[in-house]
């Protein structure tokens, strides 16, 4: 068994706290979770990924163990995610590392590269969106409308997100078994979003998100020139981030690498040995 470690840094005065495993000096692997998780998303994959990488998963702030600042007293985007986390990279002298992301991971991750293209050896997306095509109209309509107008006519569909019916059906849809799903998951999300302010953070980052799309065309110059590969590992279920935003990493990145399995948004707790499977094939292959 390989022993994770759970630390936090000092970054720009907040602390970060991660999970880190696996020897020093093999190639590094940082794995960034989603909303309205953390790197608790990652406790099962990091040990089956330790033994040959250097594995490090950081919580976001505002998220998980690490500092939950309020709303007004910091300003969340996802710009300043991405700093800290770059921060945090550039604490433990990492230059050279594969990115796995999921959900918010994904535009913190595309930053990461957009800023510091030299730095990525590999990029995983697992339901982590990276083109308009994966947009499920029916979820991000809500979203959308509460970033051009946050308001009280907006607010609420938005609010509902924070909910625990809501978190929970993130775990559960478009799973086939959901007996599968720990409700550990939604139960330890919930108490960590609704802690007292946290509310106005997830807001902030809801009215936030409309500013990722203007990276895409950034991220596909980068995916077509940047001969980085890619593996897309995607619950094809997922009604946030639908398959066809899978696919679409597949028109700009050369030979990369796409599995749609039957699952939901967060693949990992349904269908763990399938996504580190192809996980560990794809990076023994491109580390090889």
């Amino acid at each position: 068994m390989n022993s994770v470690h759970h630390r936090t840094a000092t970054i720009d005065g907040h602390e970060i706290f991660y999970r880190e495993a696996g020897p020093a000096d093999a190639p590094a692997i940082v794995l960034l979770h989603g909303y309205p998780t953390s790197s608790f998303m990652f406790r099962h994959l990091i040990p089956l990924l330790a033994g040959d990488h250097h594995v490090i998963a950081p919580d976001h702030l505002g998220f998980g163990h690490s500092d939950a600042p309020p709303a007004g007293e910091f300003a969340y985007t996802f710009d300043a995610l991405a700093r800290l986390v770059s921060g945090l990279l550039d604490h433990l002298g990492l230059d050279r590392y594969a990115l796995y992301v999921q959900d918010y991971g994904a535009p913190v991750g595309w930053r990461l590269a957009l800023d510091h293209p030299e730095r990525i050896s590999a990029v995983v997306t697992q339901n982590g969106n990276g083109y308009e095509d994966g947009f499920v109209e029916s979820f991000w309509t809500d979203v959308w409308a509460y970033g051009a107008n946050p308001g009280p006519d907006t607010e609420p569909a938005v609010r509902a997100a924070l909910g625990l019916d809501a978190i929970r059906w993130q775990y559960l849809h478009g799973v086939p078994d959901p007996s599968l799903v720990s409700p550990d998951t939604w139960e330890h999300d919930f108490a960590l979003v609704s802690r007292e302010g946290n509310d106005e953070v997830q807001l902030a980052l809801f009215r936030d998100y409309r500013n990722n799309r203007p990276l895409y065309p950034r991220l596909h110059e980068f995916l077509r020139t940047g001969d980085v590969p890619v593996l897309a590992v995607w619950g094809r279920n997922d009604e946030i981030f639908g398959p066809e935003g899978a696919r679409a990493f597949a028109r700009d990145a050369e030979d990369a690498e796409v599995h749609l399995v039957d699952g939901g948004h967060f693949l990992l707790e349904s269908h763990l040995d399938v996504v580190a499977g192809h996980l560990r094939t794809f990076l023994g292959r491109v580390s090889g």
